[in-house]
């Protein structure tokens, strides 16, 4: 993250997070003359379109009334985090609770199971009907999986 990258998150985290969200992610890149400035949100239970339009509200009169992009035009985007997002931190694994994920071992091995429980060091796993702890840093890489759901007659 670049230092300008880091001063729009400082600024608009605790407009997030007294809402009972995260910043995931800001990234700024250049469109002609503009700066798109791209933030991702997420919250315990998801992020819909209303809480959308209402952090983009807020982030933006903030973004307006601050110097932090200076004279330069600006396009905000506020979004949440796609299905492909990886599982990095536990927050991350306690908001896919109940998903299926395939999770990439740094040993090199690959498991596939649903998120059961998780804390700040392990995650539960449930992998064909067996409980398995994996400790976070053990992870090289975590991703939910999308499952459709099965067709009945």
């Amino acid at each position: 993250m670049d230092a300008l990258e880091q001063q729009v998150t400082e600024l608009v985290a605790p407009i997030v997070s007294v809402r009972g969200a995260d910043v995931e992610a800001v990234t700024l890149r250049k469109a002609g003359r503009r700066t798109v400035v791209v933030i991702t949100v997420d919250a315990d239970g998801g992020i819909t379109l209303d809480d959308i339009a209402e952090f983009s509200r807020a982030i933006s009169e903030t973004l307006d009334a601050s110097d932090v992009m200076g004279e330069s035009s600006y396009t905000l985007e506020v979004t949440s985090p796609g299905v492909h997002r990886p599982l990095q931190l536990p927050r991350h694994w306690r908001r896919a609770q109940g998903r299926l994920v395939r999770v990439q071992l740094v040993d090199g091995s690959t498991v596939e199971g649903r998120i059961v429980d998780n804390d700040q060091t392990h995650v539960e796993l449930e992998v064909k009907g067996v409980r398995r702890s994996v400790v976070l840093s053990d992870v090289a890489k975590a991703v939910v999986q999308v499952e459709f759901p099965k067709e009945t007659d």
